[in-house]
């Protein structure tokens, strides 16, 4: 069996981790017209509100790094589906047609916060182009754990040192593949976002910009990296990065890619970027038994189906 520390998940389903009644709605797969299935869970007004007021500056500082809870192995894979490659073009905060560079996607990176089984957690994010111009894209392990949706999910854009220059997003929606929700098939571990502001109004593409998001490209592209890892030796206070070309998982057999990266719990769902400034992957997780390399998921047909679900 070979041994993983994934930045935050488990094998187990975490002890109280039901969601409270009221908070969440729904839950039940959506499937696309022709492809696979996403999962998906949304909440309410009040628990959106709820969400923006829970998290506070003390509890936020309290959040645990999300290498916490480490699976005593990793499920490998046989195939991802591919389909035709897809492009979908950012946009700069004042709503302008060209693409945001991977270098200028500081503000739209941002910190995750969520409670899971009555614990707080923290990942990482990232605002991508969507029609709806408010979806952010993380780890499958950031939204879900053993089936159960996560609760108080906000996402904090810019977020350095404590200072959160454009305030909270609360979630409205979490949609995650089928196979993470289903089974935590680490090979599929991405999911995305549809959320709102405390004001109720303005979308996250007016406040920060969206990052260009690609599907089904070549494997063994360049990749740039970003999250605020918080285990140590880092702290999570600000945004890191890496930079390297990817390689298959010739370790534990998955399917993910994996790049050079020291980065630590609490990146999980930071984007990775191709040299044309698309998001391709996220920060999903590493191997004990192999230093300073990060794995992140293909994004094939999957991982596009799971963010059509969530960008409309």
């Amino acid at each position: 069996m070979t041994h993983s520390t994934v930045l935050r998940r488990c094998t187990r389903l975490l002890g109280g981790a039901a969601l409270v009644a009221g908070l969440a709605v729904g839950g039940a797969g959506a499937a696309t017209a022709d492809g696979p299935d996403a999962e998906r869970t949304a909440f309410s007004g009040a628990a959106q509100s709820e969400a923006h007021d829970y998290w506070t500056s003390d509890r936020m500082e309290a959040a645990v790094p999300a290498d916490d809870l480490a699976p005593e192995g990793t499920p490998s894979g046989t195939d991802v589906e591919q389909g035709e490659p897809l492009t979908v073009q950012g946009a700069a905060p004042d709503a302008a047609t060209t693409p945001r560079a991977a270098a200028a996607a500081k503000d739209t990176v941002g910190k995750v916060f969520f409670t899971q089984g009555g614990q707080d957690y923290v990942c990482s994010g990232n605002a991508v182009a969507s029609e709806s111009g408010s979806t952010v894209s993380t780890a499958g392990h950031c939204v879900n754990e053993g089936g159960s949706w996560a609760t108080n999910w906000v996402f904090v854009p810019g977020y350095d040192h404590g200072d959160a220059p454009y305030g909270t997003w609360a979630a409205t929606d979490l949609v995650s593949t089928d196979q993470w929700v289903s089974n935590e098939d680490i090979n599929y571990d991405v999911a995305f976002a549809t959320v709102q502001p405390e004001s109720g109004s303005g979308t996250l593409e007016s406040a920060v910009g969206t990052t260009s998001i690609a599907f089904n490209r070549e494997r063994g592209a360049h990749y740039t990296s970003y999250g605020y890892p918080a285990g140590a030796p880092f702290d999570g206070e600000s945004l890191e990065t890496c930079e390297g070309t990817a390689s298959d998982d010739t370790l534990g057999g998955t399917l993910s890619q994996g790049i050079p990266c020291d980065m630590t719990g609490g990146s999980s769902g930071g984007p990775w970027f191709l040299g044309d400034g698309a998001q391709n992957s996220v920060n999903s997780f590493g191997y004990d038994t192999q230093s300073n390399v990060m794995y992140g998921p293909y994004f094939g047909a999957e991982a596009q189906a799971a963010y059509q679900e969530a960008a409309a």
